[in-house]
């Protein structure tokens, strides 16, 4: 994050609230928190606490990434809601764009992330140390230059759905950290977090909450 911080003025989206959790869609372009220092402290959890002080934090988006992100209200809700992401049982659906024709229609890519320490706070495949990641892919449309595709995270790694388009051969479009050339000239990061599926803190019950991808 050494470019100049210029978080969107973007007014707060909310998609659903109720008495235990908050859904909102996150901007591209804005920290889910605070990073080190006064000039990185505008973040979507700061103006969430403006209007909803009750609010806890469960789960980050990169500041890139745009799309659903689920706050708790309570710290019922917080544990309830940190419990179903630590036991990997919210599945997550992302829409991205990446470089290229991305063949076959789907798969799998299983690669072990770590931290690249010189580079931070890009990361690297790395089989020695890295730990588990696990990516299911399915590609909704296909040109020479760019396919898009629908991606299924079964793990919850930084960077990992950047990091394993990229080991595939086609990075996402936009990316500042590990796309080049032309694949990097977009306005924005093309990664989008398109829906999540969790249990209600409250009874248990399952629900989905959406949103469709500015690109």
């Amino acid at each position: 994050m050494n470019d100049e911080y210029r978080p969107p003025e973007t007014p707060l989206a909310v998609l659903h609230e109720d008495h235990e959790i908050l859904v909102v869609e996150k901007p591209a372009g804005l920290l889910s928190v605070p990073g080190k220092g006064a000039h990185l402290a505008d973040c979507l959890l700061a103006r969430i606490e403006a209007v909803f002080p009750t609010a806890l934090l469960v789960h980050r988006l990169d500041r890139d990434t745009s799309g659903v992100m689920v706050f708790a209200l309570s710290p019922h809700a917080q544990r309830h809601l940190g419990l179903q992401f630590e036991k990997r049982q919210v599945k997550k659906t992302y829409v991205a764009r990446v470089a290229g024709r991305l063949e076959p229609k789907a798969g799998t890519v299983d690669l072990p992330l770590v931290v690249d320490w010189p580079n931070r706070p890009r990361q690297k495949v790395c089989h020695e140390t890295g730990r588990a990641a696990v990516t299911d892919w399915r590609v909704l449309k296909a040109a020479d230059k760019e396919s898009r595709v629908r991606l299924f995270p079964r793990t919850g790694r930084s960077h990992q759905l950047r990091v394993h388009m990229l080991a595939l051969g086609h990075p996402i479009l936009g990316d500042p950290f590990y796309a080049e050339g032309a694949a990097r000239a977009h306005p924005r990061l093309m990664l989008h977090s398109e829906e999540l599926r969790l249990r209600h803190p409250d009874g248990g019950e399952g629900v989905r909450f959406r949103a469709k991808a500015p690109f």
